[in-house]
């Protein structure tokens, strides 16, 4: 299990900087669908969200709420991305709670890398020091600039005729 986790935590981190990168790069309606990288992206954020459940524990802890919270913004994403095909204000929604996701792997990442690696830890042993609150600080900063241009790189486009959302009203 020790082996999975740290793999756990990247994948989500990379399958979704992917199709970051290839939305910047192919911008508009004709922009690549990359449902393969979106697929893994969710399981493996899922997946690691879960894994933080298996440990034994004895009291409601900080990571336990961020796990929910995560699951809980994941399930969104997931019925958006599945159940509704992102059409019409599920596109937003979809890509607000996938960022938002990805931005609490990071956070815990963060959290993790500061309580482990020697280096980090002996510069905010406590984590209420300057270097971690800056740390996160800059991390949130950059996911709100980064959610800001995916939602408006990936805009609504308009529902077809044949979809379910779309009444046709008879003459």
């Amino acid at each position: 299990m020790c082996i999975w986790l740290p793999i756990a935590g990247l994948l989500p981190a990379v399958s979704r900087l992917q199709r970051v990168y290839t939305n910047s790069k192919f911008p508009g309606p004709s922009k690549k669908r990359l449902d393969g990288w979106t697929a893994l992206f969710l399981a493996s954020t899922v997946a690691t969200s879960v894994t933080g459940f298996l440990f034994p524990f004895h009291r409601l802890m900080p990571s336990h709420i961020i796990g929910v919270i995560s699951l809980l913004v994941l399930g969104i994403a997931i019925f958006a991305r599945y159940a509704r095909r992102i059409a019409g204000p599920w596109r937003s929604i979809y890509v607000v709670c996938a960022m938002v996701a990805l931005y609490l792997n990071f956070f815990v990442g963060i959290v993790q890398a500061f309580m482990k690696v020697p280096g980090l830890k002996a510069m905010a042993p406590t984590q209420s020091e300057p270097p971690f609150a800056i740390t996160q600080a800059l991390v949130l900063l950059l996911f709100v600039v980064l959610s800001v241009i995916a939602r408006k790189r990936f805009r609504n486009e308009p529902l077809s005729v044949g979809h379910p959302f779309v009444k046709v009203q008879p003459r």
